[in-house]
């Protein structure tokens, strides 16, 4: 590491390469100290939130309500499984379900209700609505997931009093925003969830296909740990997710 002259001692090459490394470690500890310093007085809230909200209603949102509360650091748990949504440190969760959840208390964000949509590079031209019974004649996408909550054509076309089979249901995918952007590029025609997709059909990217909705039993519900009370900043967020959602019900 050193290199000893008579009355001196100088670093080695090897030496000078430790000398960098060590003193960016030290840099990067000060910085991280740093840090903990400024952030030890901010309020933190930790979300989790099941893909399809996550990616098509929350994220989109979730600039506004820092814009508004910069004092909040947000951090967000996008998952499909339980076991992440009811983790230890996640305070409030954001999942599709009728409600109950053993250990867990829970207030409605808003119901849902499912109706097909397309895209117009799709329709080539076509004309608004198509029939329902003729739907069974489209390309029907589906979405393949093990969850027994979502919604599949054969449910929809069921509940909607179409009794004929889909012919052409040919692409499945396992992820529900997978499964809207293949409707975007024009692919088929898939189940669209409201809140999820009212968004798109506003600015145009899809268009809803037929008069005929299904209303589910189901919905969106703000989840937390019935043993850990609310805490302020959890009530805040809370609370303008609703605002949010009123603002949607606003004519």
């Amino acid at each position: 590491m050193f290199i000893r002259a008579h009355r001196s001692i100088t670093l080695s090459a090897r030496g000078r390469e430790l000398q960098h490394t060590v003193s960016a470690v030290l840099h990067q500890l000060s910085n991280a100290a740093d840090e903990m310093r400024v952030s030890g007085n901010q309020l933190r809230l930790t979300i989790a939130a099941d893909q399809s909200i996550a990616s098509m209603w929350l994220m989109p949102r979730l600039s506004k309500f820092q814009r508004h509360h910069p004092e909040v650091a947000v951090r967000v748990i996008a998952s499909d499984r339980e076991n992440d949504w009811f983790a230890e440190d996640i305070q409030l969760s954001i999942i599709l379900g009728n409600g109950i959840w053993p250990g867990m208390q829970s207030d409605k964000l808003f119901d849902e209700e499912v109706f097909p949509v397309c895209s117009a590079a799709y329709l080539k031209g076509r004309a608004l609505p198509i029939a329902g019974k003729d739907l069974v004649n489209e390309v029907l996408l589906d979405l393949d997931d093990g969850h027994w909550n979502w919604m599949n054509w054969r449910t929809w076309l069921s509940q909607s009093n179409i009794n004929s089979p889909a012919h052409h249901r040919q692409f499945q995918v396992n992820s529900y925003p997978l499964l809207i952007d293949a409707v975007k590029n024009g692919q088929g025609v898939a189940l669209g969830w409201k809140h999820l997709v009212d968004d798109d059909i506003l600015t145009g990217k899809l268009l809803k296909v037929t008069r005929e909705s299904v209303a589910t039993n189901l919905g969106y519900y703000l989840v937390w740990n019935e043993n850990r009370a609310l805490g302020a900043t959890a009530r805040l967020f809370c609370d303008w997710c609703k605002a949010e959602i009123n603002k949607g019900l606003i004519p």
